[in-house]
């Protein structure tokens, strides 16, 4: 038999754009009307899904739609999805701190949320009296809080600014002693958004490290919300993957990471910009190509093959002192290489900047690509799209061994030339 802690059934959330609430009285009354009438709200069949890519039209959003699903007592659930996949959102109904436009959520226990830095805090109090206004919140007793105070105070690291109000306290120690009081107080259920960033990587790890003891020895349930992957994959047994409100899958950690990964990452070789709304600018760009120094477009790149980044640009007006620079990092967002050309003078045309790999070997696997031209320090442009760099396992003629790639800003090492078509 299955010990099902928290359930979720056909949650959904609508906001209006714009407006505090439902906006309007005439809305609030039309609603009331319905409901006397036992007939559905009408403001449920219209609104757009959270697709953040597109304008809408309407102005209700529906954040959430439909989520369904069950986690078990000692469970550790991680939530991934992109921004505005409604992450956040349902943490805060499941947390209570917002109610569903629709559905319900069933749990059994306490629930501590971990949601925001400072939630709950009030900033004229001290850290300890933090502790215990927390604690109370969670339905602690005074003895209770007691008996874990010491452990919650050394754990949190802020043993010396303990009876100093929290109004001065960084947003690292803040995040570090609502931490504490949520693992320490043992709610059934911890809920955990990505508000761990905000502590140094020591933190993050002693953190994780807790929240493994909480789920495994203390039967406690977790559920965590984070863009940073390894994190994910270390902690959580489960996964949830949301889309733009929607519920895509659930399943064991490993598959459904390398699904979002799979869905985020293209291994396209060629990328066409929308231009309808740059087109007015000084200079903007129109295309990227990856392809092999005969001009070839590759998909993958085997390992140690020499290849170049093509970038097809427009420039409008006469421009001095343009620069085009280019920017690798991993799926993880940390930086590889950052490399841009000489500043030059260019007269109206259509260009092509080659961005030549020479002496950087990368590890197989996929690289985000970002764009940027700019007429001296003054930012022209800045494209972070979906934009790949797929490097194969497979080692090519010219490849000897990979060069160990293990991150870190590598300034101007790919040749950067541009030229007029």
């Amino acid at each position: 038999m299955k010990d099902i802690i928290l359930k979720a059934e056909n949650i959904s959330k609508q906001y209006r754009l714009g407006q505090v609430g439902t906006g309007t009285l005439s809305h609030d009354l039309n609603r009331w009307w319905h409901r006397i009438r036992g007939k559905e709200n009408p403001y449920l069949k219209i609104g757009e899904t959270n697709d953040r890519t597109v304008k809408g039209n309407s102005d209700y959003v529906w954040a959430l739609q439909d989520i369904n699903f069950e986690v078990e007592r000692g469970e550790v659930l991680g939530i991934i999805g992109k921004n505005g996949a409604g992450k956040s959102t349902l943490l805060k109904i499941l947390s209570k701190v917002t109610a569903p436009t629709t559905g319900s959520v069933k749990s059994r226990g306490r629930i501590a949320s971990l949601l925001e830095v400072g939630t709950g805090f009030n900033g004229e109090m001290t850290g300890r009296e933090n502790i215990f206004l927390n604690g109370a919140i969670l339905g602690m007793t005074k003895k209770e809080i007691n008996s874990k105070l010491d452990e919650i105070i050394e754990f949190s690291g802020c043993e010396r600014y303990i009876d100093t109000p929290v109004k001065r306290y960084s947003s690292g120690m803040t995040v570090r002693l609502a931490f504490a009081v949520a693992a320490f107080l043992e709610p059934e259920i911890l809920v955990v958004d990505e508000v761990l960033a905000v502590g140094d990587a020591d933190f993050q790890k002693k953190a994780i490290g807790k929240m493994q003891d909480v789920s495994k020895q203390g039967g406690r349930t977790v559920l965590f919300v984070s863009h940073n992957m390894a994190a994910v994959q270390k902690l959580c047994t489960k996964c949830i993957l949301l889309r733009n409100g929607k519920f895509i899958a659930q399943g064991r950690t490993q598959d459904i990471i390398q699904q979002y990964l799979e869905e985020s990452e293209n291994s396209n070789a060629e990328y066409y910009f929308d231009t309808t709304a740059s087109q007015s600018k000084i200079v903007y760009s129109k295309s990227l190509k990856i392809e092999d120094l005969d001009g070839n477009l590759m998909n993958e790149i085997p390992v140690g093959k020499p290849w170049r980044i093509r970038l097809n640009f427009i420039v409008n007006e006469k421009i001095t002192n343009l620069i085009v620079a280019i920017g690798i990092t991993d799926i993880h967002e940390t930086a590889i290489s950052s490399s841009w050309s000489l500043p030059q003078t260019l007269d109206v045309g259509n260009y092509e900047a080659f961005f030549l790999e020479e002496t950087i070997k990368f590890n197989p696997g996929r690289y985000k690509i970002l764009i940027g031209v700019s007429r001296g320090q003054e930012s022209i442009e800045y494209i972070d799209a979906e934009m790949f760099l797929v490097i194969s396992d497979v080692i090519s003629e010219q490849g000897e061994s990979v060069v160990n790639n293990k991150g870190g800003l590598i300034s101007n090492q790919m040749k950067i030339y541009v030229e007029k078509n």
